[in-house]
């Protein structure tokens, strides 16, 4: 396109499996919604046993190996220049984590980040490999232009970040290792877009289905827009829509102003 978008609209989700979601309210949520590029995560399909038609939207699945599981999807109104799948290292390809946008003046990434599981047994993999892995994909593409990423994290960075840190110190998402992967982002340079424009606790994107944890906000925020610096001019609002139900998680937002696509 190489047109300059004065207000673009970025909303991310992990959906908890697209075809339950297609089910329950997607359709509203979209209607209000209209975002100009919809990142999902945690998709658990292959892209021909979904029935969704966006007119006007491109579609970009990566879906995993193994069926019923992880994956990612994009769909946008602006064509992008290139669409890239992984991080071109075999060990992460398998579970479909991640969709690479170009688009003339930055990169779009779509990430749903491996969980380390309750017994922690996938926290090694999570922390000594994917964190790293990860972050220097992302690094290697703001090399060439500024970088957006997007989606489930599977870590609640501060305490601020979730309503019982005390207790769940070695929890999945909370342990001192994942934490240090996000330590490593922030150092990096890149900026949380939402604790940019709200410092407020009790701001959460997670709740467990367990103990009606939704209804008494016993949350954690997990899902998140991160952001070069290099785009902070282009920044104008960050949100959590946790009026938004149909999965665990709720959707994130990211509005960015004056940026060519």
């Amino acid at each position: 396109m190489n047109a300059v978008v004065e207000q673009l609209k970025l909303i991310s989700w992990n959906v908890n499996g697209i075809r339950a979601v297609l089910q329950k309210n997607f359709w509203e949520f979209f209607e209000s919604e209209r975002p100009d590029i919809l990142c999902l995560q945690e998709t658990k399909a292959m892209p021909e046993q979904v029935d969704i038609n966006l007119p006007g939207y491109q579609a970009y699945w990566n879906s995993a190996v193994k069926k019923g599981y992880s994956g990612t999807a994009v769909f946008t109104r602006y064509a992008p220049l290139r669409v890239s799948y992984g991080l071109g290292i075999e060990k992460h390809d398998q579970e479909g984590r991640v969709v690479t946008l170009e688009f003339s003046s930055f990169y779009l990434v779509n990430v749903y980040t491996p969980n380390a599981q309750d017994d922690l047994r996938r926290l090694p993999y999570r922390s000594e490999e994917w964190d790293r892995d990860f972050l220097s994909y992302v690094q290697s593409l703001e090399a060439v232009k500024p970088v957006v990423f997007c989606g489930d994290l599977n870590v609640a960075h501060k305490e601020i970040d979730l309503a019982n840190p005390k207790t769940n110190t070695k929890s999945a998402g909370f342990t001192p290792e994942e934490r240090r992967g996000f330590d490593r982002i922030v150092e990096a340079g890149y900026i949380d877009s939402f604790r940019h424009f709200h410092p407020e606790p009790q701001q959460y994107t997670w709740w467990s289905y367990r103990t009606a944890a939704r209804q008494r906000n016993v949350g954690w925020r997990i899902d998140y827009f991160c952001v070069s610096p290099k785009l902070l001019d282009h920044m104008r609002e960050a949100k959590i829509l946790a009026h938004v139900h149909g999965s665990d998680h709720c959707p994130v937002s990211l509005e960015l102003a004056g940026v060519q696509l």
